[in-house]
């Protein structure tokens, strides 16, 4: 199991704003900015999801999957994703191809990574 992912991005303020709003519906704050070159978010004063200032952003498409409680969440993260100017990269839906209640959504970040938020409970 993972306890915390961090990765490089281009422009540290951009992402991080992104974040705090795309991640907002889902429960996750920003908990910490360590001298102001990572952002943590997460929840219950833990942050596992960090964005960082300093190294080489990802080449090519990172995907992270965040969990989210509802399928109401997801609906929530995509809309918010937009807002912050993600780019669609796959509505909310059904995606029975990996299970039949695979309920998610997905967007790509400023730097073109895949975000998305995924709910496996029933509808």
């Amino acid at each position: 199991m993972l306890d915390h992912v961090g990765f490089a991005v281009s422009d540290y303020e951009r992402s991080k704003a992104f974040y705090e709003q795309a991640l907002a519906p889902l429960g996750l704050t920003l908990i910490m900015e360590p001298a102001g070159q990572a952002a943590g978010f997460g929840t219950a004063g833990k942050p596992w999801f960090w964005v960082e200032a300093q190294g080489t952003p990802v080449r090519g498409r990172l995907h992270i999957a965040v969990a989210a409680d509802s399928r109401g969440q997801v609906d929530a993260f995509h809309s918010a994703a937009l807002d912050a100017g993600g780019i669609d990269n796959g509505a909310p839906g059904v995606r029975a191809i990996y299970h039949p209640d695979y309920y998610g959504a997905y967007v790509l970040d400023p730097d073109g990574n895949n975000v998305e938020a995924v709910c496996h409970q029933p509808a």
